[in-house]
């Protein structure tokens, strides 16, 4: 299964809840550098940030679903 950057945060809080948000829908995700980020918050900008990451294949229904939250 390829996976896919859907967004980015600097914080490991908002990066829990979008991700909660999508596995409550059963889309497969998972967070990429959490823990370096976490860690070491300097280090965000340099590599990107806490990455949502989605399955391909699921990636638009993801967008609707975290689009929806926020209106």
């Amino acid at each position: 299964m390829n996976f896919i950057l859907l967004l980015s945060f600097d914080n490991y809080i908002p990066a829990h809840i979008a991700m909660g948000r999508l596995k409550e829908e059963y889309i497969n995700c998972h967070l990429l550098d959490e823990y370096m980020v976490t860690i070491d918050p300097f280090l965000s900008n340099a590599i990107g940030g806490i990455k949502l990451m989605v399955a391909e294949t699921q990636a638009e229904r993801a967008l609707e679903i975290l689009n929806a939250v926020h209106e």
